[in-house]
């Protein structure tokens, strides 16, 4: 006999079920009453409002499972007691059902089978609710792994489908639906011994049910093997997709959405099928984005997006866009109920503190490093999307976003020719009097900006002076957008003289920067945000100006707005880089960021936007952020500390403590970077006073990458900041190098590869015995087909620099990478990196000619890629070109410059006279 638990006197009562029952126990079990009243009354008191009541249940409720027979009391209040409220019946399956997700394998192998049996006794029960509940248990004893377990349940439910009985065919229905979503993988496997292939045809026959809600779960189910392109469903493929057409006008608006559903995702994998009927299903689709139930629009409207990821898209739309572009255009416009979600007739907000809810989560993205390109002048960092108008509040994705999306996919297919659909709209939507109309007029705007920039152009001083002005409109979601759309097109505001349209726009958007409405507070700083980093060093002339605003923000931002300034003034600090060194303007920037600093408690979040921030600060600043380095390097000194005791802590009493949140490591390890390279040798004293290295030296062999990735960002910043205290740990370093130049990880790799060049550089012929740790996986990574440009580039950096430093150990195997070494760093612009690796690169060819030989033409083409080399460097390529030519003769020599292009074959005459 259990021991009882005094707070449940009674429910000794309960375990009066004699154990030896327990074999028969499916057919001959009852319900103790005392436990029974108990177990209801439970029920009751969890639907009560009260935390401190639904506390006490829950307790109540983990003891309960102690008892065998407890779930036989739950799945008996379920489907047995008729006396009791659907609500509290209903609830005893959920509870029941987190049981199973928790439990199902220590029950008692009476208690499931009891379970399964009155689940599919009751699945037709005469309340929708009681039938969804019973669904949701079945299909969660399902996905448990219990499918095999329970042979008899498909069979079962497929044979339920055919009962005249309305509740027990729509019960069975809602359950195989829910089993097609959780189980689908398994449904089509070997395991089952295939059941969809009498499944698939079975659902397909209630396409034409007379019950709506009938043909909804029979679309729904087979919907769940499309994406999948399961061979049952491929069988049948015409067939469905013949009645699916005929179901395309049913009055019930979720098998609309289904059919919506399902032809999206036949667009994606059975094209083919679909092709023929293409212009029906187009003018089908133009109908039903319109349609009057948003849910049904939404589904129809993703037809659009996926359309345009395709080959035909230009075809297949080419007739229809008169159509379909206002159409788009409609379904842009905020509806009433986004309206109210979005307060949109609140203006003023600014003083309402935010909910803590809605400040979404910010994740770091650790540090990379990158070369600089001949067209760009900004590492190759992957472009972060700027997402189509982000109305946070609201769901995440409604018609409106998807709309938009569709039309930003589409300007993108079909470039200038989408704007003779489009102008004569916007005409109308801009300047229209409802600020609802005109809003979704600025929005269209933006949403074209990026396919139809060529095309626009004309039209441009014409609208940007116009969206300046509505960037002061009364209502706040018109600001808003508009400050959205005016970024979209900066890059083309920054191309123009910058008293013509920068100099108002930075103006205006400042200005909004300090709204009194807190959403265009966010966009205005997003906004500005984007114009930085266009505007680079443009915006030098007005940085006191900049900065005035910025600061004021400071003490005006509520705590989400706060995060995105963060954000402006880092991007600010990297956009205008040393230009932010003077001390006026130090001295009005620094103060409010290190207030914050000292304001913020180590564990909390918002550190990482601040500690970002500071990092792109110190490295503008450079000596000017002396007087502050100090305590800023002590505590991120102290938060990977913290971080790697915790970890530890967690490593050998997981009970007890639990694992920290990294990021707060790599933030700090980030930051540390950015001191390095904005202080340089200035560092030296800070990291001789502390254990710096050998807390990297941890991170440098930590399970997370990003955390590996930041740590070797460091080390290369460190090496060349202050060599002298790195230098005695490099033969710890090395190895531990050697072992991330792992091309599954890109990041950590690529960090792993430029600290080896780096380290290099400082070493000299120090470095023999650490080449072979590192030269073959370099020489691999740089042979591997689709490695990432940046890889490539910092790859064969490293292998030249290694050259550099060791060529009697690099060059025999140049003949493995001359190709792609050269192929690679063609792009990139003249820098001290490049300069040493092309060193190498002739250090080497003088050891081992012979192995370029083969590749010459490519060793040219990367010569020729130099604008100004240093004089003693563009002398070592002319030894090299004239030594070449002089080798094979002048007539052999006119053959091989025959293959070059005109550009090259000109540019080394003039340069090298070859």
């Amino acid at each position: 006999m259990l021991a009882v638990q005094p707070l449940l006197p009674v429910l000794s009562l309960m375990i009066g079920l004699q154990e030896v029952a327990q074999t028969k126990m499916e057919y001959e079990w009852k319900p103790d009453e005392q436990g029974l009243q108990q177990i209801l009354q439970l029920l009751k008191e969890s639907q009560s409002p009260d935390t401190a009541i639904q506390r006490s249940v829950q307790q109540k409720l983990e003891q309960l499972n102690q008892y065998p027979d407890f779930n036989n009391y739950l799945i008996f209040v379920l489907t047995k007691l008729k006396s009791e409220d659907e609500p509290t019946r209903s609830l005893s399956g959920l509870i029941l059902k987190n049981n199973v997700k928790a439990h199902l394998h220590n029950f008692p192998n009476g208690v499931t089978d009891f379970i399964k049996i009155e689940c599919l006794k009751n699945i037709g029960d005469s309340s929708p609710l009681i039938r969804a509940t019973v669904g949701i248990l079945i299909t969660t004893i399902a996905s448990k792994g219990e499918l095999q377990n329970w042979p008899d349940l498909l069979p079962q439910l497929c044979g339920l489908l055919d009962s005249e009985d309305y509740n027990t065919c729509e019960g069975a229905f809602g359950a195989l639906q829910k089993i097609c979503e959780d189980s689908a993988e398994i449904l089509d496997s070997d395991i089952l011994d295939r059941p969809l292939n009498v499944m698939i045809p079975k659902f397909l026959q209630f396409f034409k049910h007379s019950s709506s809600k009938i043909r909804s779960h029979a679309v729904a189910c087979v919907n769940q093997f499309i994406i999948s392109r399961t061979q049952a469903l491929m069988l049948h493929i015409d067939s469905f997709i013949e009645n699916l057409f005929a179901l395309a006008g049913d009055e019930e608006s979720e098998v609309r959405k289904n059919v919506c559903r399902a032809l999206v995702m036949l667009l994606e994998v059975r094209m083919d099928r679909l092709l023929p009927q293409m212009h029906n299903i187009v003018e089908y689709m133009l109908q039903r984005t319109q349609d009057q139930d948003e849910n049904v629009a939404l589904e129809a409207c993703e037809f659009w997006l996926t359309l345009a990821e395709q080959s035909i898209c230009k075809d297949v739309l080419s007739g229809h866009m008169s159509l379909l572009i206002p159409v788009l255009v409609n379904g842009m416009k905020y509806s009433e109920i986004d309206i109210i979600l979005l307060k949109g007739d609140v203006e003023e907000d600014e003083a309402v503190p935010d909910n803590e809810q809605d400040i979404k989560p910010r994740f770091h993205r650790s540090r990379t490093v990158a070369q600089q390109h001949e067209e760009d002048g900004i590492g190759e960092e992957e472009e972060e999307e700027d997402d189509l108008d982000d109305d946070d509040t609201i769901s995440d994705w409604n018609l409106r976003k998807c709309s938009a999306a569709a039309l930003d996919v589409l300007a993108n297919v079909f470039r200038d020719e989408l704007l003779p659909h489009i102008l004569p709209l916007l005409k109308e939507l801009l300047f229209h009097p409802d600020w609802v109309v005109k809003e979704s007029g600025i929005l269209v705007l933006g949403a074209i900006a990026e396919g139809c920039m060529q095309g626009m152009i004309p039209y441009l001083p014409e609208l940007i002076p116009h969206l300046i002005q509505c960037l002061s409109d009364k209502k706040a979601l018109v600001r808003s957008i508009t400050c959205w759309t005016l970024s979209r097109y900066a890059h083309w505001v920054v191309s123009q003289p910058p008293d013509t349209y920068l100099k108002p726009l930075m103006t205006e958007l400042l200005k909004r920067i300090l709204d009194s409405n807190k959403r265009v507070q966010e966009a205005a700083c997003s906004a500005f945000a984007t114009l930085e980093e266009e505007a680079c060093t443009e915006l030098v002339p007005y940085l006191g100006y900049i900065l005035d605003t910025l600061v004021f923000a400071f003490n005006k931002y509520q705590h989400k707005n706060l995060l995105i300034l963060y954000d402006a003034i880092g991007t600010l600090a990297d956009s205008v880089g040393h230009h932010l060194n003077k001390q006026e303007y130090i001295q009005m920037l620094m103060p409010p960021l290190i207030q914050k600093w000292n304001m913020l408690k180590d564990e909390d979040k918002d550190l990482f936007p601040l500690l970002e921030c500071l990092s792109s600060v110190a490295t503008a600043l450079q000596s000017g952020f002396l007087p502050y380095c100090e305590p800023v390097y002590q505590r991120c000194v102290n938060l990977v500390q913290k971080t790697l005791s915790q970890a530890m802590l967690h490593g050998s009493q997981p009970d007890q403590c639990e694992a920290p949140d990294k990021d707060f490591m790599i933030v700090a390890l980030d930051l540390l970077s950015g001191l390095a390279e904005g202080l340089g040798g200035s560092i030296e004293q800070l990291v001789a006073r502390s254990n710096i290295l050998s807390l990297m030296y941890q991170c440098m062999q930590d399970k997370m990458p990003e955390v590996r990735q930041s740590s070797f960002a460091l080390l290369g910043d460190l090496t060349k900041a202050c060599f002298q205290h790195v230098k005695p740990c490099i033969a710890d370093f090395m190895p531990v190098l050697g072992t991330n130049l792992n091309p599954e990880f890109i990041s950590v790799c690529n960090n792993a590869t430029w600290a080896i060049g780096e380290i290099s550089i400082q070493m000299g012929i120090e470095m023999q015995p650490y080449v072979p740790m590192v030269l073959h996986q370099l020489v691999e990574i740089i042979n591997r087909p689709n490695t990432p440009k940046t890889l490539l580039e910092n790859t064969a950096i490293t292998i030249g620099r290694l050259g550099y430093v060791c060529p009697q150990e690099v060059a025999p195997m140049l003949q493995q990478f001359i190709r792609p070494w050269c192929t690679s760093l063609r792009n990139i612009r003249d820098n001290e990196e490049k300069d040493s690796a092309f060193r190498g690169i002739c250090s080497m060819i003088g050891v081992n000619p012979g192995g370029v030989v083969q590749d010459f033409i490519f060793f040219c083409d990367a010569v020729a890629s130099w604008i100004s080399p240093k004089a003693d460097l563009r002398d070592m390529f002319y030894k090299i070109l004239h030594g070449f030519k002089n080798q094979i003769g002048d007539e052999n020599w006119s053959r091989f410059s025959d293959q070059f292009p005109p550009p090259l074959k000109e540019r080394l005459a003039a340069y090298y006279g070859v």
